[in-house]
């Protein structure tokens, strides 16, 4: 599937999103292990999510769709499945379901993925998974998982990463004793909200967290997901098109991932962020994006951990910067869905973008004319995306090949750029 895109001007409209894509794995694995029914109120279907209830359902759990609006989830019963869970190509999948499995004796399990997904780190989990006492017999996909009674370990993850640690506080629920887990930097933080929500002792503190697991089951709980930021990011980003104006309903603002809209409004953007509020812990808002002359700045550090998923379209925003965008201190990119330094510079040169890749980051010089040509997604859903956006604005039509990713994260995201008044044909 390709997507032919011509350029847009004044793109306006109020939109909601799906959920959020983090905060949904996290709410569906952790209502899998409680004991009752559990309704998850805005939960993403896309690709991603589907593969975890995919390997939920191979397990022995029981989801029910309420009204196409939210998922039952009636959990406590697990069983060995009778064949491989294959988590297609979602990392989140595979490291929230080692966590949660780890800590049951009566399982045993094999998981494995896409090759994108067999490409991906899982040392970072599966070692101290083991020292707390998990089976795990492979360092590689596929995985097979025998479980055991864990015990609370004291861990220092060599790398900040929200999904580890989610995977070590799933297994440290069913541990013996507490478990911190200590971050050299900021990392996510949906699972501790979560967990704190819904009445689990849990202290954080300078990026070192500790839960003490209860005796009793983890309780059933209702939730409502926020629209997912790093999907607005995309939305937002077309408010680089001339007179345009595209707010976002009820979209999540948790500071752990608003990364990407402090660096759009350092760079100049008019950001409106309005009715705050909060739900089921998470922070929420209506926000509000109208185009304006950006500034090229920098980006290194915590920042980096704030907007890891927004970087390809960062890229775009910044061809149409005054002056030299910098990015550094982000190799994590170059082990997602794609190599989203080298694949997204690659493609954005092809537009006409100056851009430079190095070994953790990429730097960009802009203002640049884009003019359209074909360019490739590499499979990955935020290439195929924000390479959408850069089509939006360079001159001319641009084709964008192999864009079917995009429903792992944000299915019609193409409906509603449309909505909003862009001009793209879906084409076989």
């Amino acid at each position: 599937m390709k997507w032919i895109i011509h350029p847009a001007t004044q793109l306006r409209g109020v939109v909601t999103l799906p959920g959020d894509k983090s905060i949904s794995h996290r709410a569906l694995i952790h209502a899998t292990l409680a004991a009752g029914t559990s309704r998850l109120a805005g939960f993403l279907r896309a690709g991603v999510t589907e593969a975890m209830l995919r390997c939920l359902r191979a397990l022995g759990v029981q989801v029910e769709i309420d009204h196409d609006t939210a998922l039952l989830v009636h959990g406590g019963r697990l069983h060995s499945p009778a064949s491989a869970l294959d988590c297609g190509n979602s990392g989140a999948t595979i490291r929230m379901l080692m966590g949660a499995l780890a800590g049951r004796p009566d399982m045993t399990a094999t998981l494995t993925g896409s090759a994108g997904l067999r490409r991906r780190p899982m040392g970072r989990v599966i070692e101290p998974l083991r020292q707390m006492g998990a089976e795990i017999a492979e360092d590689t996909l596929p995985i097979t998982m025998r479980g055991h009674s864990l015990r609370g370990i004291d861990y220092t993850l060599p790398v900040a990463s929200a999904q580890v640690k989610a995977a070590l506080l799933l297994a440290a629920l069913q541990a013996d004793r507490p478990t911190t887990i200590r971050e050299p930097g900021p990392s996510r933080d949906h699972s501790e909200r979560l967990l704190r929500a819904i009445g689990i002792p849990i202290v954080t503190s300078n990026h070192t967290t500790t839960l003490v697991p209860s005796s009793e089951p983890l309780p059933p709980f209702e939730i409502n997901i926020p629209g997912d930021v790093s999907s607005a990011a995309f939305l937002f980003a077309t408010a680089l098109t001339p007179g345009s104006e595209v707010t976002a309903q009820a979209v999540g603002v948790n500071p752990t991932r608003t990364g990407f809209l402090d660096a759009l409004a350092a760079m100049g953007a008019h950001v409106d962020i309005a009715n705050r509020r909060e739900a089921s812990g998470e922070p929420m808002a209506d926000v509000t994006l109208r185009s304006s002359e950006l500034r090229a700045i920098t980006i290194d550090g915590d920042d980096v951990v704030r907007m890891i998923d927004e970087f390809p379209v960062l890229a775009v925003v910044a061809t149409q910067a005054e002056g030299q965008t910098i990015v550094r201190n982000a190799a994590e990119l170059r082990v997602k869905e794609s190599d989203r330094i080298g694949a997204q510079a690659a493609e954005l040169r092809k537009l006409g973008a100056r851009i430079e890749e190095h070994s953790d980051g990429f730097v960009v010089d802009g203002p640049a004319r884009l003019r359209g040509a074909t360019v490739d997604s590499h499979g990955d859903h935020r290439l195929a995306m924000s390479l959408a956006v850069a089509g939006l604005i360079a001159e001319g039509e641009t084709t964008v090949l192999n864009v079917e990713a995009y429903r792992e994260s944000f299915p019609g995201f193409d409906t509603v750029l449309r909505a909003l008044g862009a001009r793209i044909v879906d084409a076989d």
